[in-house]
């Protein structure tokens, strides 16, 4: 039985997000990870090119994709993890913090078709599902959102959001839920891991003195070299850091269509009686 599952990376540059691709090499089982729908926000256009290469590279392989993992409700990206579905039959997991996150959401959008078919299973802490002879266990990492989770696939885990390549730094906690003592509690948890087991990230953005794009590292370079909160930095100093530069942070620029869209599991929101579909954007008016 092998530790090491074979990985296959799919980076959007557009939202500088990682997607994955992640198999036993031995039964054909295979999961995809934080899958992305390309989207163009000034002409409202939708298109699943980049969820289909990598069915199509699953294909090449014999591979039977079994599960589409979300590492959180991305604001940063529309989740194909339907689209996947619907072309797979895959079933669709993410953290069962979920619902926290539908909760603050749903008022905002008029989500009132929210469904339990939307996700097909909401993970606890702890939870394993087989993945041909590997084991996807499941680890809670709450702080980026209340949903985050991990994946640890054998000598692989998926963190999502919740960390960035070590020059780069670690997630924000300014959104609904966040919070930046839980997130630094949940590093301190993956931290706790053998320092050679693999990290595979869900974003790049390359740090000023890097020109490549980077979204994997060990746990053993995050603990000593984040500039965030690797050395040993305190719970209490990662937090004054961590809340300092979120205070400076802009809003992501397909937040709202991204959490529409995701807290259905990358399902768009039901057409109008015309059969046009649109997103919501909220409104703020800003006071002189």
């Amino acid at each position: 039985m092998t530790s090491a599952p074979h990985i296959t990376a799919f980076f959007d540059e557009a939202t500088n997000s990682v997607s994955y691709l992640v198999a036993d090499p031995n039964r054909r089982a295979a999961a995809v990870i934080d899958a992305v729908l390309d989207f163009d926000l000034p002409s409202g256009t939708l298109a699943t090119k980049s969820a289909d290469e990598i069915i199509a590279a699953a294909d090449a392989q014999n591979l039977r994709i079994e599960w589409v993992l979300e590492t959180h409700v991305h604001a940063d990206h529309l989740s194909a993890a339907a689209h996947i579905r619907k072309r797979t039959g895959a079933k669709i997991g993410i953290g069962t913090g979920v619902k926290i996150v539908q909760s603050a959401f749903a008022p905002v959008f008029g989500a009132d078709d929210l469904s339990d078919a939307d996700f097909d299973r909401l993970f606890d802490e702890g939870a394993t599902v087989p993945l041909g002879d590997l084991t996807i266990e499941v680890l809670a990492t709450p702080g980026h959102t209340p949903a985050c989770v991990s994946y640890k696939i054998g000598d692989a885990v998926f963190v999502g959001d919740t960390l960035f390549m070590p020059d780069y730094g670690t997630a924000r906690t300014d959104f609904p839920g966040g919070d930046a003592g839980q997130l630094y509690r949940s590093i301190q948890r993956i931290f706790a891991l053998p320092p050679e087991t693999r990290l595979f990230l869900c974003h790049d953005y390359k740090a000023p003195a890097r020109s490549d794009y980077a979204w994997q590292t060990t746990v053993g370079e995050e603990a000593a070299r984040n500039v965030h909160i690797g050395g040993g930095k305190s719970e209490r100093d990662f937090v004054e850091l961590r809340s300092a530069r979120d205070a400076g942070l802009c809003v992501p620029k397909l937040l709202y269509p991204a959490i529409q869209v995701n807290i259905r599991g990358g399902r768009l929101p039901p057409p109008a009686p015309d059969g046009t579909r649109s997103l919501r954007i909220p409104v703020t008016i800003a006071e002189d």
